[in-house]
């Protein structure tokens, strides 16, 4: 595909009544609202601009873009002047002319004119305008005051900051206020002492900067500008897919110099992000060429051996044998798999079809089993649908948003920024979360109210706040009265109105002010258009999808439910998370989340793929490792999951995969679980494949390929290839083939195929007959299953309990720099900003125990001990400590325990049971595991020689 730049309207559009004017002659129709400068782009006529930009509003300072208005005196500027009916514009005459040559001579005369060897030469809108508006000479010197000596910012990992470039047209500080909603920019001084600081005049990585990109979008010159353009020069063609990091799912243009990705631009249309992104997928792709890439495959006959490099066909004919061979022995339910939810919808879909078919059993599970599985379950049992109801834009209409157990600034950032805007704007804010995350108070947004309750207690204070909602006469009567099933609420009402459910009940478990709770509750209740969002704070605990249906159980009991700005949405962890659990990843569900047992599903996919598939559920990802542990479980394919890491009860992960037989690991690193694994099959990157991601809005959106797989497969070809070693051929020849089997056999994608994605550019599901271009909103008319389900969420404290051994309690999360278990960001330079994990803990608790920041520190729990640096935080309430999970070394789930929710066996990361205290070394973990890295490497470094 060829680099197309994208036309830029100047203004942002409007919505209004349609108004004819003339602009130079020609007659053009355009919504009330909507600026000259739009309507002339519009109309086909270019007017000159360097401050305007159609992703942000009207400013009106570089005056370059001035016009002549029939009627009126002066020169007004086209970019804040809004159209008027029978209007007429002159944008073109000898006197505007000179009017802008002056004023562009005058930027010219304060800017280094070293064009042929810019960075940016050939992609300046400064060097455009220039000849746009004719300028030949500068009559002005340079022996004057000017800003050519002043000193470049090169802190920052991915871009550099040029003053000396810098024409102070405010787009990149207001790209930093509009767009990403950080505020870290400002203009400092006035006149010509302006110049652009980040925070108090600090260096870039050094500000409030988050690195999203937004200033380098918006600015026209070479000011801000990527290192990696710097180095390589401008791209000559881009490719748009989708981001593989986090769940909302941006589209991008992978910009590209023949098979080198030289930046990464946020696609405008992209109808999830709207062009914005953030340090992530903008700037942390160079793990994609990263020199730890396994270009190979591999094997080995015990994990104490040297890898060996061996061809493609050995490698898949190896493990498949060894999977036959495991299963003539041991029974064929001695094998399974674990799909992943990084990779694509198609890839996905074939491991569990692999699973299925060529092994003959139903054990296959997902990382979404860890994360996001009690989603699946409450809002299937509440609504009928297992995902959420709106789409990303839905905020923008919220009068009350309810975040609970999310920290979208780090988590979902882009997501974040749009939400920020509503709330700038005049929504209200609730936040439910033992930590104070940046969203309680940040520039220009503060919580109303922050409910920061004890871990553990989520359903304890989702059913006081119901309580305060059913006693006080706040439930809307009529929506349940229509839309929900009567006896199930009759049963629920009784329940939630029972004295025990109030706040004042509750705060002694919560720690949360009963007055608060009921200020909470009335705001949300009667607040206006109420929408909930949330993330793992409220599904990794024993009572996940407990909370989940009681969130469920709220928006239907006020009526938020069916419309824009309402709804249950969760914020998912991972790039295709809700495409893995939408593929039949889960051991009792089929794709579609059709139950296995189900007869006439089971008969659709008997037919399509010409075997017979188990009618009964198999292992879960816990199941498998407690199974190997003792004896019967004894092969696995794990397609990009690092379950040693990402799982819970590390020692009792590692001793699992120790136990096994075969281990297969299909990845694009040596991460910690293939330390176990016998076969190694190289990965592809998301650059490397086509195929399609699912992201939290239910949005299914290509994945392009940019450039050949580097090991030379993509992930879809190496399970076919897996599969027909085993016997069962997939005579498959491109994704978009597997995508139309997809939506043959699973109702809520009948209607999604390549080409309506890529004329659309993306689409929700459900699309069908019913629906053929996407669901936006969910349940606008009915419930999927008919009448919404209330159900009975009583509070069952967590088996975790604190005590004189264990007197705090640890709840995980994510940073913003670092994503899952980092196998891709710590393999960028965004270990600049983090690059270890570290223990947050109340400046109370660090006092009781001797601890100073920067301490380190023993971490200990029921389940096992590691040491961490400590980092003492007002965050934190006492009693309550926290960390990430982004670096291996960290051990943070060698302390987390295997208690797990009662319906999905979600893990409970966010309450375990911990003590702190001074050390001076690591772990004994920590140094058995670093033992066996340092053994690891040598025997690739055997394998190597």
């Amino acid at each position: 595909m060829s680099l197309i730049k994208e036309q830029d309207l100047g203004t942002p559009a409007a919505t209004g009544e349609l108004v004819s004017l003339e602009i130079d002659g020609k007659e053009v129709l355009v919504p009330m609202g909507t600026t000259v400068m739009r309507a002339a782009a519009i109309a086909g006529v270019s007017v000159p601009k360097l401050c305007a930009t159609d992703t942000l509003e009207s400013f009106g300072s570089c005056r370059l873009c001035l016009v002549e208005i029939e009627g009126r005196k002066g020169t007004p500027a086209s970019c804040t002047t809004l159209v008027e009916p029978g209007m007429k514009v002159a944008t073109q005459n000898d006197r505007l002319a000179k009017l802008r040559r002056g004023v562009m001579e005058l930027y010219i005369s304060d800017h280094p004119l070293d064009c042929l060897t810019c960075a940016a030469n050939g992609d300046c809108e400064l060097q455009d305008m220039a000849g746009a508006v004719g300028l030949r000479e500068v009559r002005y010197g340079y022996d004057g005051a000017n800003h050519l000596g002043a000193a470049k910012d090169q802190s920052n990992p991915y871009f550099t900051f040029d003053p000396s470039k810098c024409i102070v047209c405010s787009r990149c500080v207001r790209a930093c206020e509009e767009v990403q909603g950080t505020f870290a920019l400002t203009i400092q001084g006035r006149g010509f002492g302006s110049t652009v600081a980040a925070s108090a005049n600090e260096a870039f990585l050094d500000s409030e900067c988050v690195s999203c990109g937004a200033c380098v979008d918006a600015c026209p010159t070479a000011t801000l500008m990527e290192k990696s353009v710097i180095e390589h020069g401008l791209p000559d063609r881009s490719v748009v897919t989708t981001c593989a990091y986090c769940g909302v799912g941006c589209s991008f243009k992978a910009e590209m110099q023949g098979n080198r990705v030289v930046r990464m631009t946020p696609h405008k249309d992209g109808k999830a992000n709207h062009g914005h992104s953030c340090v992530k997928g903008r700037f942390a792709w160079g793990y994609t060429t990263h020199r730890d890439r396994i270009t190979k495959p591999m094997i080995r006959a015990s994990i104490h051996e040297p890898w060996q490099e061996v061809s493609w066909e050995t490698a898949i004919n190896h493990a498949a044998s060894e999977f036959k061979r495991i299963q003539a022995k041991h029974g064929r339910n001695a094998v399974g798999g674990i799909t992943s939810s990084r990779c694509t919808n198609e890839e996905t879909f074939l491991v569990q079809k692999l699973i299925r078919a060529a092994f003959g059993n139903n054990n296959v599970d997902t990382c979404a089993r860890v994360c996001h599985s009690p989603t699946g379950y409450g809002l299937k049992t509440a609504f009928g649908t297992s995902a959420g109801t709106q789409d990303f834009d839905s905020v923008l209409q919220s009068d009350v948003i309810l975040v609970i157990g999310a920290n979208p600034t780090d988590g979902h950032p882009v997501f974040a920024s749009r939400m920020k805007k509503r709330l700038r704007e005049g929504a209200r804010l609730i936040v439910i979360d033992p930590r104070r995350i940046d969203l309680v108070r940040m520039p220009h947004v503060e919580a109303e109210h922050h409910l920061q309750l004890r871990p553990g207690t989520n359903v304890a204070i989702i059913n006081a706040i119901a309580h305060v909602i059913a006693t006080e006469g706040m439930i809307d009567e009529a929506f349940v009265a229509e839309r929900c099933d009567p006896v199930d609420f009759a049963v629920w009402r009784e329940f939630i109105e029972r004295p025990e459910n109030s706040p004042e009940a509750t705060e002694a478990m919560t720690g949360v002010p009963a007055q608060t709770v009921r200020a909470a509750a009335r705001l949300y209740a009667m607040g206006g258009n109420g929408a909930i969002y949330y993330g793992l704070g409220v599904t990794e605990h024993s009572q996940g999808s407990t909370m989940v249906m009681g969130m469920a159980n709220l928006a239907m009991a006020t009526g938020n439910l069916g419309r824009p700005g309402v709804g249950v949405n969760p914020l998912r962890g991972q790039n295709n998370v809700q495409g893995a659990c939408d593929m039949g990843s889960f051991p009792h569900e089929l794709s579609g989340y059709r139950h296995i047992s189900d007869a006439t599903t089971r008969q659709m996919f008997d037919t399509a793929w010409g075997v017979t598939l188990d009618d009964e559920p198999g292992l879960r990802i816990p199941n498998m490792l407690d199974a190997a542990v003792e004896g019967s479980f004894k092969g696995i394919y794990i397609q990009g999951e690092d379950i040693a890491q990402s799982d819970p009860n590390t020692q009792h992960v590692t001793a699992a995969l120790a136990a096994m037989e075969c281990v297969v690991i299909q990845d694009i690193f040596l991460n910690e679980t293939a330390n176990y694994a016998h076969v190694f099959l190289p990965g592809s990157s998301f650059l490397e494949k086509d195929g399609t991601f699912t992201n939290a809005e239910r949005r299914i959106s290509r994945v392009r390929k940019a450039i050949p797989p580097v090991a030379g497969k993509a992930d879809w070809e190496v399970t076919v290839a897996l599969s027909e070693a085993l016997g069962y051929p997939m005579p498959y020849q491109h994704p978009s083939e597997i995508m139309a089997e997809i939506a043959a056999l699973t109702p809520g994608f009948a209607g999604v195929t390549y080409e309506k994605l890529d004329a659309m550019g993306s689409v929700q599901w459900p699309c069908n007959d019913a629906a053929p271009e996407g669901t936006p909103t969910m349940h606008v008319n009915g419930f999927a299953r008919g009448k919404g389900k209330f159900v009975v969420t009583a509070y069952v404290p967590t088996d975790e309990r604190t005590g004189p051994r264990f007197p705090l309690l640890l709840t995980t999360g994510r940073i913003l720099s670092q994503y899952n278990v980092g196998a891709q960001t710590r393999r960028t330079a965004n270990v600049a900003w983090h690059d270890q994990d570290v223990l947050e803990i109340h400046p109370h608790d660090a006092e009781q125990r001797g601890i100073v920041d920067g301490d380190q520190v023993l971490l200990a729990s029921r389940a096992g001990d590691t040491a961490l640096t400590a980092k003492i935080s007002e965050r934190m309430q006492p009693g309550v400590v926290y960390t990430t999970f982004h670096h291996p070394l960290s051990g943070a789930n060698v302390v987390t325990t295997d208690n797990s929710d009662w319906a999905t066996n979600c893990p409970e990361y966010k309450v375990t049971a911990v003590e702190v205290r001074l050390t001076n070394h690591p772990s004994r973990w920590q140094e058995d595991y670093e033992e066996f890295r340092e053994s690891t490497r040598k025997i690739a470094a055997v394998a190597a020689e």
